[in-house]
């Protein structure tokens, strides 16, 4: 048996190559749209990809699926209730892929989505190994059911399912059998994700919450309240992997652009997407550009904050256009137009088209509030991370929700923009100014910092 896990930190997303190197025959699960590295090691071990075997249509990134099928002629396939625009099969719930020695056993596992599917993989004639649970069972919670369910399919409805898929599926599962599930802490998919990203179904029995004794009417309680917000490209990628479209081309250059011809495009409706850190970006940029860091969730963020169709200029430290450029074609966003040639001269030569931004400690704000200044704080963390502690008087605006909120920020007054640690907060603070907001500050250091300070501040 050969069972290879690839984690894409970037998107806590995980994605599996399994196969029989007896027979040299194997499928992929679950994968993320560059496909070169499950082609390589299939090649390695002198494997085929015969199937593409999608647990459910993913809505946190486009699949990889019409990639891997044009590259390998391998099929793709579905749970049973799944429809889609391209040729797909269905796998029926009990239904067995053979890989030579490896046999596949499909799982209906519905309650994330109607047609979830999990895989329980074994060798010939032996107890199960290993079973990949997709967005059903996580390492230390379960897959949310009110994330795009079924047409007609309230969130409690999926929630019983997927309470049914738990109790009377998985957990009959041997105890020694791994568990290795489509994503990782960080995802939207789930609340209370482990770091771990395999674990075992004795493990998860005895220490996810969400498996523990309760009724099927605690249960759905429990997992269809207090889901943080959906990333605002959720609904995009889950129809787009419904859906045919154009192939990424993994070894594509992203076209360099003068800074004449970026204004041009800017003038046309494209977005300027600064991919460079806070730091660098706060310095200086080109007015009415977005900053997203390419060193954090830079898909998922970027996702949050534009419209898909939208054409986007990059903005990167020398040598990364290409890498932003797979990682917005990751979730879909396929409109990079091109990428600014030289940034940093361009900004010297042309101050009169470059802004800096306004950082504040934690002391300043203190100091601030201390003083009586009147000021707007936005907190964009999630709620449930608001709930946990917040500056007094903060409006909580979650990321995925600020652009279609904007008419709720009071800019009146200097805004002041709080998330847990500074990355998310200046992304909201420059698409706050690109908008028109004139006295805009993200907080250094986040919450966690200020709650130090106003500790100190008070002795």
């Amino acid at each position: 048996m050969y069972l290879q896990q690839y984690f894409l930190a970037c998107l806590s997303h995980a994605s599996y190559l399994v196969g029989d190197e007896g027979s040299g025959r194997a499928i992929v699960v679950d994968p993320q749209r560059d496909v070169s590295a499950y082609l390589a090691d299939a090649e390695a071990h002198g494997m085929r990809i015969e199937k593409v075997v999608e647990t459910h249509f993913h809505a946190d990134f486009l699949s990889g699926h019409l990639e891997l099928a044009a590259a390998t002629g391998a099929g793709i396939c579905y749970g049973e209730p799944a429809r889609a625009e391209y040729p797909i099969c269905t796998l029926r719930d009990g239904e067995r892929i053979e890989l030579g020695d490896v046999q596949v056993e499909v799982w209906a596992t519905p309650g994330h989505t109607p047609e979830s599917i999990s895989l329980v993989v074994s060798e010939r004639g032996g107890a199960p190994e290993a079973v990949l649970t997709g967005d059903t069972l996580f390492i230390g919670d379960v897959g949310r059911p009110d994330l795009l369910g079924g047409a007609g399919l309230t969130a409690q409805e999926m929630a019983r399912s997927l309470y049914h898929s738990l109790h009377d599926r998985l957990l009959t599962l041997p105890d020694t059998t791994r568990v290795y599930p489509a994503h990782g802490a960080g995802s939207a998919c789930g609340r209370n994700m482990s770091t771990e990203t395999s674990s075992t179904i004795g493990e998860q029995r005895r220490l996810n919450y969400a498996l523990q004794p309760m009724s099927e009417d605690a249960f759905v309680a429990m997992v269809t309240e207090g889901q943080p917000p959906a990333p605002a490209y959720f609904a995009f990628d889950a129809a787009r992997n419904h859906q045919r479209h154009a192939l990424l081309d993994e070894e594509s250059s992203v076209t360099m652009l003068s800074l004449d011809d970026v204004l041009a495009r800017v003038e046309r409706g494209a977005v300027v997407v600064d991919a460079r850190s806070a730091g660098d970006y706060a310095a200086g940029h080109l007015r009415g550009s977005v900053n997203v860091g390419l060193e954090g969730r830079f898909a998922e963020y970027a996702g949050d904050v534009l419209a898909p169709d939208t054409a986007v200029v990059l903005v990167t430290d020398d040598g990364h256009e290409h890498e932003a450029m797979v990682r917005l074609a990751r979730v879909g966003f396929d409109m990079v137009v091109g990428a600014l040639r030289e940034p940093l001269r361009a900004f010297m030569e042309h101050p009169e088209l470059t802004e800096r931004s306004s950082r504040i400690s934690a002391a300043e704000l203190v100091e601030r509030r201390g003083s009586g200044m009147r000021l707007t704080i936005l907190d964009v963390r999630n709620p449930g991370e608001h709930a946990l502690g917040a500056i007094p008087g903060a409006v909580n605006i979650p990321l995925p929700q600020l652009t279609r909120r904007l008419d709720e920020v009071d800019t009146a007054h200097p805004v002041v923009l709080c998330c847990a640690g500074g990355y998310r907060s200046m992304i909201a603070a420059s698409v706050l100014r690109r908008h028109g907001a004139a006295d805009v500050s993200d907080l250094l250091g986040g919450y966690e910092a200020w709650r130090l300070a106003s500790s100190a501040a008070t002795g």
